[in-house]
This record gives structure tokens, C-alpha cells and sequence, in this order.
């Protein structure tokens, strides 16, 4: 009996080393394999999915007509998410539909009036003409009857003498002197011809100058006109887009979220009306500490760990390390120039993109926790 006593007391002495040695072996295997972890990978748990949320908002102000959606519900690209009273902005299409065939019309008439100008200075222009063939003609023709009053009066002359040395009858000397003063009165009438086929000229040239005038004032006007028929064509498509305005329509894929305003609201421009979570691009935002970034870089494979899924591990890869800590796009950012210097590990935000966002299995949600480890080495 004593033997079996001392017995079981020597088998507890030998059990106590072997659990302790157990123990030190399996914290001694624990601790090679943290370390021999932390030195090829780095891990945070400052880090959570993030995703495109659009904000939804009118371009016009106006009354909501119709809601076509509710909250949390899905939408496709293209869909039209509510619609504002536009019975106002089809009066302002008609109106500028009204005012552009005026302005047509307007086109029109100018258009007639220019072409009327177009002829009369066209006119004009053959008046000038013909003003000047009269006068050349009857340059002529004084220079013509010139010639014959130089020929009478020559025979005139001879005529006299003869008459005076009575060789000549008085019928003779009468008829030479009719035809001389004929012969002058003719040069008489045409040189007043010459004038007034100049004055003719100058009154063509006067009227030609005018029509010039009015023919570039209609051209003028036509100009204008035209600009005024493309302003209304203008105001036009600028009815047609404000109509368009009423119906907002969803920019992207996604579901609704958020969803504030009833129908008979008044809205404004660039009031958030509900916001669409543009789910087809999932990516993790994570805040690593700035000692741990200095052998990250991009297109490091991560493993993550999602709170909600316990021991689902998905693939990621990163993308890019930000350009500045966290706390530098604060609102009230430190100032280390202050005197009251703290020092405080900063944190650098990277963004890795997740590879299997697109498992059906597990409904990834924008905000969700996540652990994430870089393989570093």
C-alpha cells in the first residue's frame, strides 16, 4: 500500500515538468510563428470597405411630381429615379418654339426687302451706265456738229467775199449764212445735251450711292435677323434641356439609400435628395501606422479578414499608398510650430482593391470592418 503511495507521488513529480515543457514548447512555437509573421506581413485593423456613393440632386428648382423609387431599393443606369412638375418649362418650350418661327418670318421679310435693294442698286448701277454711253454720244455729236460750224462758217466766209465782189447772188450769201448760224445753234443744243446727260450721271451716281446705302443696312439688318433666329434656336434647346431636368435619372448602378423628400416637395438646385451606393467597385481603405508603410508599395498581395464573415479570408491586391497622413485633411490639422509638440504616430491611408468583391456568397456592404495583412516580404 505504501508502495503504491509513493508511486503515484513520483508519477505527479514527472507530470509537472512534461506540462511545463509542453507549455514552453507550444508558447515557444506560438511566439516563431508571430514573429516570423510580423516579419513578413503587416496588419491593421483600422481599415473598412469602401465604395462610390453619387449624391442625387435636381439641376432646377420645382415641385416633385412622381417618386419611382424606394429606400434601398436597386436601380439600373439610365432609370429615372423621380420626376419634378414640369408643366411650366413645356409653356417656356412653346413659347420659344412661337418666338423662333417670329423670328423666321422676321428672316423672311428682311430677306424680300434685300433682295429689292439688291435690284435697285442694280438698276442704278445700269442707269450709271447708260448715263455715261449718253454722254460719250453726245460728246460726239457736239464734236461732229462742231466740225460742220467750222465748214460753214468757212464757206460763209467765201460766200461774202464773193457776194461783196458781186460773184455771188444774194441767194447764195443767205443760204451759206443760214447754214453757219444752223450749224451754231446745233452745236448749241447738243453741248446742252452733254449737260444734261452729266446731270443724269451725277443723279445715277447719287442714286446708285443710295441704294448702296440702304442695300447695306438691309444687309445689315438680314444679319441681325439671322442672329436672331439663332438666339431663339438657342432659347429653344435651352427649353428642351430644362425639360429634361425634370426627370432625374440614375447616373450608375447601385441601390438607394438615404432617401429624404416626399412628393409635393419643394426642391432646389443641389439639394441632396437621396444618395445611390454604387456597389460594382468595392475597395478597402487602411489606415496602417507610419511605421509600418516603409516596404509597402503597390501591387502587394493582402489577405482580408471581414468582421461579419469569421474565417472568410478574401484576396486583395493595393493600389496606392495617399500622398499625405490622415490628419493633414482634417478639419483642424496639427501645427507642431505651436510649442506644444506631442509626438503621435501617424496614420498613412491605403487603398487596396478587393479581387472577389463579386462573391454572391457574402453581401459586402460599404462600412464594414475589415482586418487587413500586407505581405510585405
Amino acid at each position: 500500500m505504501e508502495e503504491t503511495t509513493q508511486e503515484k507521488k513520483s508519477s505527479k513529480k514527472l507530470l509537472k515538468p512534461i506540462i511545463g515543457i509542453i507549455i514552453l514548447g507550444c508558447a515557444a512555437f506560438f511566439a516563431y510563428k508571430k514573429i516570423s509573421y510580423a516579419q513578413h506581413n503587416e496588419d491593421t485593423e483600422n481599415s473598412q470597405i469602401e465604395c462610390n456613393i453619387v449624391p442625387i440632386a435636381p439641376r432646377i428648382s420645382g415641385y416633385i411630381d412622381q417618386i419611382y423609387v424606394k429606400e434601398n431599393q436597386e436601380v439600373r443606369k439610365g432609370d429615372t429615379i423621380l420626376k419634378l412638375d414640369d408643366r411650366d418649362l413645356k409653356i417656356r418650350l412653346q413659347q420659344a418654339i412661337i418666338n423662333a418661327k417670329s423670328a423666321g418670318a422676321n428672316v423672311s421679310v428682311v430677306k424680300s426687302n434685300a433682295t429689292s435693294a439688291d435690284a435697285s442698286a442694280s438698276a442704278t448701277s445700269t442707269s450709271i451706265l447708260t448715263a455715261q454711253a449718253n454722254i460719250e454720244t453726245a460728246k460726239a455729236n457736239v464734236e461732229s456738229a462742231s466740225v460742220r460750224v467750222w465748214n460753214a462758217t468757212e464757206n460763209f466766209k467765201r460766200y461774202e467775199q464773193l457776194f461783196n465782189q458781186t460773184s455771188a447772188t444774194q441767194a447764195q450769201y443767205d443760204a451759206a449764212l443760214a447754214e453757219k448760224q444752223s450749224a451754231e445753234k446745233q452745236v448749241a443744243v447738243l453741248e446742252r445735251q452733254v449737260q444734261v446727260a452729266q446731270a443724269q450721271l451725277k443723279a445715277a451716281q447719287q442714286q446708285s450711292a443710295a441704294s448702296r446705302t440702304q442695300a447695306n443696312g438691309v444687309g445689315t439688318q438680314v444679319n441681325l435677323a439671322e442672329v436672331g433666329i439663332q438666339q431663339r434656336n438657342a432659347d429653344i434647346d435651352f427649353a428642351e434641356l430644362q425639360l429634361t431636368y425634370a426627370y432625374i435619372i440614375a447616373p450608375c448602378d447601385g441601390f438607394i439609400s438615404k432617401k429624404s423628400v416626399q412628393v409635393g416637395q419643394l426642391v432646389n438646385p443641389g439639394q441632396t435628395l437621396m444618395s445611390l451606393v454604387d456597389d460594382s467597385q468595392l475597395w478597402i481603405t487602411a489606415n496602417f501606422k507610419e511605421t509600418q508603410i516603409e516596404n509597402m508599395k503597390e501591387g502587394q498581395d493582402v489577405e482580408v479578414k471581414v468582421d461579419a464573415y469569421e474565417g472568410k479570408t478574401f484576396k486583395g491586391k493595393i493600389e496606392s499608398l495617399q500622398a499625405a497622413t490622415g490628419s493633414k485633411f482634417s478639419l483642424l490639422p496639427a501645427d507642431n510650430a505651436t510649442g506644444n509638440f506631442v509626438k503621435v504616430v501617424q496614420r498613412v491611408p491605403v487603398r487596396i482593391a478587393l479581387l472577389d468583391d463579386k462573391n454572391d456568397k457574402y453581401d459586402l456592404r460599404a462600412g464594414m470592418n475589415v482586418t487587413v495583412a500586407v505581405k510585405v516580404k
